[in-house]
């Protein structure tokens, strides 16, 4: 199935080098987990703030047991900073 996955930030790094700008169509399996998709492109959990599934939360507890579907984007944010 096909989903979307975004990073921002200094997450970006974390995205293969034939990516679009922050974001990568990617075909992954049935039932894939958010949690899955952040360890196969080994995005740190601590770094993985803010995340998104089409615009909905998904919380720390959450993340391994959310499965994706197709057409899902993921969003993940790092934490942010300022002064």
């Amino acid at each position: 199935m096909k989903v979307v996955f975004k990073l921002f930030a200094s997450l970006t790094d974390y995205l293969p080098p034939e990516r679009k700008g922050n974001i990568v169509a990617l075909e992954v399996d049935a039932g894939t987990t958010v949690l899955a998709l952040m360890t196969r492109y080994q995005v740190p959990e601590k770094c993985a703030h803010l995340v998104l599934v089409n615009g909905v939360f998904i919380p720390p507890s959450a993340r391994a047991t959310h499965a994706l579907t197709e057409g899902d984007e993921l969003a993940i944010w790092p934490p942010v900073a300022g002064g």
